[in-house]
């Protein structure tokens, strides 16, 4: 199939990059470059790893009860 494609220029930099390291032709590398798009395109997304958070002890309360502001705040500032 013969078609006329119009490239980004960043986009051409590198396919001209890689065709001059590869030693092979425009043709090759374009076609490369749409087929892995396409494969990666058309499979599904990968689910991503589950994060996990360790648990740590951080000891006991300080304070009596977190709802007295004052007081958390006066053992907060060391008074």
């Amino acid at each position: 199939m013969r078609t006329t494609l119009t490239l980004d220029k960043d986009v051409a930099v590198q396919l001209e990059r890689i065709q001059r390291d590869r030693g092979t032709s425009l043709k090759e590398v374009v076609n490369e470059a749409i087929r892995r798009g396409l494969r990666e395109l058309t499979q599904p997304p990968r689910r991503a790893q589950r994060y996990r958070t360790r648990t740590v002890s951080l000891g006991r309360c300080l304070v009596g009860s977190l709802d007295d502001v004052a007081e958390v705040l006066a053992v907060a500032e060391g008074c």
